[in-house]
């Protein structure tokens, strides 16, 4: 009898706390969905310990061994596809992915971007905020195109930028906000009330003007 469980499967190269958000909130029963694979690009990732100790299938697939990012990307997705997952969630997974493969998955491959998106793209997202002396900052739930950190945004959650803050302060009080958005951002992608039709993201069956502001009323630390 076929599995009616969402399927999800993490990529992540790191330390793995946003897959333990999605672990936890789905042993709290807050989150409606199993986690059928974690994979990364790195051997030693944090990630892959969490997703063992919880009894989640994890491997590794170490770009080296492949010629170029292309080949790379389809052996690593071929093992993301066998998972047979319907969601694709990129954790700080923090390899480029090529275009064919971004392509193949388009719609069900999402990303977690440490800022308001369309700011601060790329890398040192919380020295650029600062730089730029902005008086907000979060975090941003897309989906995944081409267009480096450029796909359609879904929800988000910002913070205040607080005087004397430096990049490592604010990554903390960002990343206390990536977990619950990231929960919250899965769960409506579950339950069908969230998904892509071209180029627009729908909600409740509507176009979304705006990103959905994931609690953004909440008080900071």
């Amino acid at each position: 009898m076929p599995d009616p469980t969402y399927r999800i499967a993490v990529l992540a190269s790191g330390r793995g706390s946003n897959l333990q958000a999605l672990l936890d909130a789905i042993a709290r029963g807050a989150l409606a969905a199993k986690i059928v694979g974690v994979f990364s690009d790195k051997a030693d990732a944090v990630a892959l310990r969490r997703a063992r100790h919880a009894g989640v299938h994890a491997e590794a697939i170490e770009p080296r061994a492949f010629p170029n990012r292309l080949v790379f990307d389809e052996a690593f997705f071929a093992r993301v596809d066998a998972a047979r997952p319907d969601l694709i969630v990129c954790a700080g997974y923090m390899r480029l992915i090529s275009e064919a493969a971004v392509d193949a998955h388009r719609g069900r491959l999402v990303n977690i971007h440490p800022s308001l998106l369309p700011a601060f793209k790329g890398l040192r997202t919380h020295a650029q905020a600062l730089a730029a002396g902005t008086a907000e900052h979060g975090a941003s739930v897309h989906f995944v195109t081409p267009d480096l950190d450029g796909g359609p945004v879904i929800a988000q959650a910002r913070v205040p930028v607080l005087p004397g803050d430096d990049a490592e302060a604010l990554a903390r009080r960002v990343l206390a906000r990536e977990h619950p958005l990231l929960v919250a951002t899965v769960a409506l992608l579950a339950r069908g009330r969230a998904h892509l039709a071209g180029d627009t993201v729908m909600f409740d069956g509507l176009p979304l003007a705006a990103p959905l502001q994931l609690g953004a009323n909440q008080a900071f630390a």
